[in-house]
């Protein structure tokens, strides 16, 4: 069966920050884009952060606001899995846990078209182990954005063992003509940029775990000695502290080598709720201004 080989209309699964920033990118790029969540409420919320976003552009002058408008005719909350039907190509962008991303996979594809595609967005599980748990392995693999998806301009393109060579094609058009550097990796767990920036963040709490410095000295030598614009720990608080313990841990599981190891303190900051920006407290606490580190 072919392969569609331009995606007009895209359906979005999740509303949160990514969900919700690949909504954006493909509505201002031209694309019909369904975003669907859990309830209607939730995507028409995700519609609304979107629609504030451009609002902030056009008053910073680097969108007009006709386009604006534009972007928002191009976008519509779901009422219903069923809407998801028209989709060309459908991207799941929920929480980085694979049972989560399974469930919706059951419940996405028996509405889909028989020749859409479907993509996750996970940054480190399996595409392969994934694809098998659809009803399409070849017409599926990973399109991996950058957080925040309206500012990082690269996308991961990961491939499972069955993906057809017309579906990976489609997918590289579709990312490129949003405006975004591709890179492809292998299906190995985290990929290229989180089987390297993960660990990264994991040792920088080893170093703290050990007493080898604090937060503040840490964070200040990782953006002022290796010119990073964000420091470990303030990276670890913006991407979410559970996310970062599930990255961990599918690389420890999936390498079997002990330097993958969570440290015992990032999984003791999850067990707390302490996930960073998103609960208000991470390594460090952003309920005051300027945030304190926590430790």
């Amino acid at each position: 069966m072919p392969v569609p080989s331009r995606i007009e209309t895209l359906g979005v699964v999740g509303a949160g920050q990514m969900g919700a920033g690949i909504a954006q990118v493909a509505a201002v790029t031209g694309h019909r884009v369904v975003v669907y969540d859990v309830s209607l409420e939730m995507a028409r919320q995700g519609i609304d952060k979107i629609g504030a976003q451009l609002a902030r552009q056009v008053a910073n002058g680097k969108m007009e606001a006709s386009a604006r408008e534009a972007a928002l005719s191009r976008l519509v909350a779901a009422d219903g899995v069923g809407a998801l039907a028209e989709a060309d190509l459908v991207i799941e962008a929920a929480t980085e846990r694979e049972d989560v991303k399974r469930r919706i996979f059951q419940q996405v594809c028996p509405v889909l078209r028989p020749d859409a595609i479907l993509a996750t967005n996970t940054s480190s599980i399996s595409i392969t182990r994934l694809a098998s748990g659809t009803d399409r392995p070849e017409r599926f693999l990973g399109i991996h954005f950058m957080n925040p998806v309206p500012v990082m301009k690269l996308v991961e393109l990961v491939r499972g063992i069955a993906t057809d060579d017309d579906v990976f094609e489609t997918a590289k058009s579709f990312a490129a003509g949003l405006g975004k550097t591709l890179t492809v990796s292998e299906d190995f767990p985290g990929f290229i940029v989180n089987r390297v920036l993960v660990p990264m963040i994991n040792e920088a709490i080893y170093t703290l775990h050990e007493g080898v410095g604090t937060i503040e000295s840490i964070d200040a030598s990782m953006r002022l000695g290796a010119n990073h614009p964000m420091g470990p720990f303030q990276l670890a608080d913006f991407i979410g502290l559970d996310t970062c313990l599930a990255i961990m841990q599918v690389l420890h599981d999936g390498l079997a080598d002990s330097k993958y190891r969570p440290c015992p303190l990032l999984v003791k900051y999850v067990e707390a709720g302490w996930l960073g920006r998103k609960t208000g407290r991470g390594f460090y606490d952003y309920r005051v201004d300027p945030p304190k580190p926590t430790r």
